[in-house]
């Protein structure tokens, strides 16, 4: 049985998805881009700035179902710029502990929605 996850403190989905699937006890998330959930508007002033709008509205969808940071087990990083890698994992490691760190991969891709920099996408396990 599969339950829907969505917050209105994160950005609503901008195609025919939502935020995030409980099925059992794992959460799968979809990506996500740095918009406000407030404004709609895009956040990219920086890439760390952008990086921490995208944590910050992957947090509203954990929280939104149950979940922290220290529930995930896996992410996928899709970034446009290989060069932007220091710094966007700087933004991501500071929401991790080191040592429950979650497996990840991390991606340069062409584009992404809304021509964005970084969309991170997780899964998570309710204990």
């Amino acid at each position: 049985m599969k339950k829907i996850i969505n917050t209105s403190k994160a950005p609503a989905p901008i195609g025919p998805y939502n935020q995030a699937v409980l099925a059992g006890n794992t959460l799968y998330t979809s990506g996500q881009i740095a918009i406000n959930p407030t404004t709609g508007d895009l956040v990219n002033d920086s890439i760390e700035i952008e990086t921490k709008q995208v944590m910050e509205n992957m947090k509203a969808v954990l929280t939104e179902a149950g979940m922290t940071f220290e529930n995930v087990v896996k992410s996928s990083i899709f970034i446009t710029d290989m060069n932007d890698f220091a710094k966007i994992n700087s933004v991501y490691g500071s929401y991790f502990n080191a040592e429950t760190a979650p497996a990840r991969e991390t991606v340069e891709v062409s584009n992404l929605p809304k021509f964005v920099n970084v969309e991170i996408s997780m899964i998570a396990i309710k204990e």
